[in-house]
């Protein structure tokens, strides 16, 4: 319902996100059963022997995300709450192996040890995720430059010839499509225009994290790495990265609570 901080007109549904985690789920494992059927003597396999347990742990996280988004957008849930979800989701992600572990000598510092490395990933995970979040707030905006991240993900992932990540990427973006155009072009007075919600920017922001820091992770094993792999990953995800700072640092200075309740269309106001 529009009200005083909103900008929107008419009644619009928030439950656009609902079916991202499912569109996701039902084209990668159709993808990877149709190439362990019939695609391994034309194109490589899909999932290699590390990617198994980043993708189990992987789709529990988001499971857990989705439920916890849906949550939220049908009855509110406290973003004390939502934060110690999504660090036990960062941190269950962590424990299957994926982590940043390399800064490619940004401030003089090349590997990290684990120790320093595994909670830095733990934060950056639930970072990125409520980046995604936080700039839900203008139609496309949240959608379009995650879909630009993603593109660009698929490329570098299929440079790289890392299949699982490239086919999350791809699936992802054909996922985040039609919402775009049903965000930014739907009528509202003809019932065709909808938000993304909680349950879709979690979501979107869960799978942008695993993808940036698979491929800021320094990896023997990957043939074609891009050097300063971690500039490269998280350059595409500079501009939702900034306008957090830039929405912390406005709120604080005029005594707002930083992470409000109800985002969506309010950064208008800014």
């Amino acid at each position: 319902m529009p009200d005083e901080r909103k900008v929107h007109k008419g009644i619009i549904p928030r439950l656009g996100g609902v079916s991202f985690f499912p569109a996701v789920i039902f084209t990668l494992s159709l993808m990877i059963g149709l190439n362990r059927i019939y695609g391994e003597e034309l194109f490589p396999s899909i999932i290699g022997g590390s990617d198994t347990s980043v993708l189990s742990f992987g789709l529990s996280s988001l499971l857990l995300l989705y439920l916890t988004g849906i949550t939220d957008d049908l009855i509110g849930v406290r973003y004390r709450q939502k934060f110690i979800v999504q660090i036990f989701c960062a941190i269950l992600l962590v424990s299957s192996g994926l982590w940043i572990n390399n800064l490619y000598g940004i401030f003089g510092i090349y590997e990290l040890p684990p120790v320093v490395g595994l909670p830095f990933t733990v934060f950056t995970i639930v970072f990125i995720t409520n980046a995604i979040n936080l700039i839900d707030g203008i139609d496309g905006l949240a959608s379009g430059l995650s879909g630009i991240a993603l593109l660009f993900f698929t490329i570098l992932f299929i440079y790289q010839r890392e299949w699982l990540y490239a086919a999350l990427a791809i699936v992802t973006l054909g996922t985040i499509i039609p919402f775009f155009y049903y965000n930014v072009f739907g009528n509202p007075n003809r019932g065709r225009k909808i938000f993304m919600g909680d349950t879709g920017s979690l979501t979107i922001g869960f799978i942008l994290s695993i993808l940036a820091i698979r491929f800021s992770m320094y990896d023997n094993a990957v043939l074609h790495r891009v050097p300063d792999a971690i500039v490269v990953a998280f350059s595409l995800l500079i501009t939702p990265v900034f306008d957090v700072v830039r929405v912390i640092l406005h709120r604080a200075r005029f005594g707002k609570n930083i992470f409000s309740p109800d985002k969506n269309h309010i950064h208008h106001k800014f």
